[in-house]
């Protein structure tokens, strides 16, 4: 069992990556919502160091919350995303397509969990070659698959957000500018 400092700090870290979750979703503001997912990002990349994975946690914060998510706040203040209100989407049957994607991607990683054997409570003892890029790459892409597929799959439903939101904005500037350069 870890110290009790350690466990504290984990119970901290975990509300504040949910916290910060929660208001991510119920933000009515895209700008804000962009702030809490930088804030989950960064609280993830401390939960990282905690674990002893330096390496994961410095990309995490350049990759995610530096890279990432300057190119989503500077779209989305770009394209005035945080004006839309949520009458002017008009999307349908989605929702019902959110469901079932939903569902589909719970029961992959249900079977993943079954196939696997469960989750590990502590990470593997670190070897020689812990820290080596070859290492890395392979421990990512064998013993981590199912976190990085999430990963690209947030990010992707992120980018078809920020297009959606965006999408009938920039349809009526761009018909006010049509009409402008007609009577100009």
């Amino acid at each position: 069992m870890p110290p009790l400092g350690v466990l504290i700090l984990y119970i901290i870290l975990g509300l504040v990556s949910v916290g910060s979750a929660v208001g991510l979703l119920v933000s009515r503001n895209a700008v804000y919502s962009a702030l809490f997912l930088v804030l989950n990002f960064l609280t993830v990349a401390l939960l990282y160091l905690v674990l002893g994975a330096p390496f994961i946690a410095l990309a995490q914060v350049t990759v995610y919350a530096g890279a990432i998510m300057v190119l989503f706040l500077f779209v989305i203040m770009m394209l005035g995303a945080e004006k839309l209100t949520s009458s002017s989407l008009r999307v349908r049957g989605l929702r019902v397509l959110a469901v079932v994607l939903g569902l589909v991607f719970a029961a992959e990683v249900a079977l993943f969990l079954v196939v696997r054997g469960g989750v590990t409570a502590a990470p593997a003892e670190p070897t020689l070659a812990f820290g080596d890029p070859s290492a890395v790459g392979l421990m990512l892409f064998n013993q981590y698959t199912l976190p990085f597929e999430v990963t690209s799959v947030i990010l992707l439903a992120a980018m078809i957000g920020a297009i959606v939101l965006t999408r009938g904005d920039l349809k009526d500037r761009l018909e006010r500018r049509a009409q402008a350069e007609k009577k100009a």
